[in-house]
């Protein structure tokens, strides 16, 4: 970069960056913290979109992220997401996926992306489909910002899923014959979801056999609770924070792109992580477990770029694996019982019914919610029995009732989680 077009790098964490202005941005709302904290990860990747790349042996990581926000109805998944869709068209992109679509017309939309626009005849007959050299064409980049995301993708559209699935890594362009025969050649897709969805949402969305298909693998699912806070008329954003963040995204956009390299201390605690994970004791992760590192480098290449800085240095690494890691805590929550056995959903229901109360329930309290799901109270005595040898949830002594049983914080890999970085309100959701 020429001398006078270089921009301050910013310090590691300056309170000035992206991350914690969006914080700031977003803090006088009903919203929980850490939906916005993701919310604006996902804008950031969005807005990054193809300009950034990290190598990977014989392949590159982009910093395209796939996110879905998952709570109760009532827990502000959709103000969150507008919010930060708010801010990304302020600053002026524009690569915005429509809120309700059919497999093959998003694809016709992406082809349109690249091509300049027009009918769908007239992309079916540009050179785009079936075209041999797409190199001389720009990538095609969308974001999917869809707080009902079951209405873009579709109940049980595992077919869909799967493609989807396929563009979070692809690196090459992707080629599929629609059904009047035409086939569309997409070059280099680059596609971000920032998805909001309820626990009966996301039972709807996925079959149980999506477990094991890679969208699912390459999806973080983001849990929150309702704050409790009530803003009778919401109070106006902050024009300066608001104005600050723009600068930053178009800082950014200048400052950082093409490949990003990792400075060898860096490198040190990335390895150190990768080789001493512990994993996940959810079964239901397994999955997820394969692609965790390619998670954490697209965290870290954010992090990096939020700096200025084309070069990951260890305190992305720290600040990318702990907000993963605090995540991936909480992801059990976000599923409930989805995939689990033979009353699951009443198990669930049970659970979502303690976190809603935040008090002791009794034996009676418990049955009067639900009785219209069982047959018999022996039956509610065996799930509450599962959860007592599960830790979920825990005895009063005196027989006053039970409660649930909040999952500590862990230490983490030794030198690799700084769990400072989080607030007050986002640790309170375990």
């Amino acid at each position: 970069m020429p001398e006078s077009s270089k921009v301050t790098e910013l310090p590691a964490t300056s309170g000035e960056d992206f991350f914690s202005l969006y914080l700031s941005y977003t803090a006088n709302t009903e919203c929980p913290t850490f939906f916005h904290r993701w919310v604006g990860i996902a804008c950031l990747a969005a807005w990054v979109g193809r300009d950034i790349h990290f190598p990977f042996g014989h392949f590159k990581i982009h910093a395209n992220m796939y996110t879905m926000l998952v709570g109760l109805a009532g827990t502000k998944k959709s103000t969150s997401i507008k919010i930060g869709v708010e801010l990304l068209e302020a600053a002026g992109y524009s690569h915005f996926a429509a809120d309700k679509t059919r497999q093959e017309k998003f694809l016709i939309d992406l082809a349109e992306s690249v091509t300049g626009g027009g009918d769908d005849e007239d992309i079916l007959e540009s050179n785009i489909f079936g075209a041999a050299d797409t190199s001389s064409l720009p990538p095609a980049e969308c974001f999917v910002a869809a707080d009902e995301i079951n209405n873009f993708i579709g109940v049980g559209n595992l077919e869909f899923m799967s493609i989807l699935g396929d563009f979070w890594d692809r690196d090459k362009p992707f080629k599929y014959k629609l059904k009047n025969s035409e086939s569309v050649v997409i070059p280099y897709p680059t596609i971000n979801i920032l998805g909001g969805n309820t626990f009966a949402g996301f039972n709807k969305l996925f079959p149980p056999e999506a477990i094991e298909q890679g969208f699912f693998s390459r999806l973080l699912f983001i849990y929150a609770e309702p704050t409790g806070v009530k803003h009778t008329i919401p109070p106006d954003p902050d024009a300066g924070i608001k104005a600050k963040l723009i600068e930053q995204l178009h800082a950014i956009k200048v400052a950082v792109r093409g490949k990003l390299s990792i400075h060898p201390d860096a490198y040190k605690v990335l390895d150190k992580i990768y080789k001493n994970w512990p994993g996940l004791e959810d079964p239901r992760f397994d999955a997820y477990e394969n692609r965790r590192l390619q998670h954490l480098i697209k965290l870290c290449m954010l992090a990096a770029a939020v700096r200025l800085s084309k070069e990951i240095i260890p305190e992305d690494i720290i600040y990318a694996n702990t907000i993963l890691t605090f995540t991936e805590a909480l992801m059990p929550k976000a599923l409930g019982e989805f995939g689990k056995a033979r009353n699951s959903d009443v198990t669930h229901k049970i659970m979502m019914l303690f976190e809603s109360t935040h008090t002791v329930l009794t034996f009676q309290a418990i049955w009067k919610s639900v009785h219209a799901d069982l047959e018999r109270r022996d039956q509610l005595s065996d799930i509450i029995g599962n959860l007592l040898i599960a830790e979920k949830i825990q005895y009063v002594e005196g027989g006053a009732g039970y409660l649930p049983i909040k999952k500590r914080i862990g230490e983490g890999i030794d030198g690799a989680v700084d769990w400072t970085i989080l607030t007050d309100a986002e640790r309170e959701l375990l």
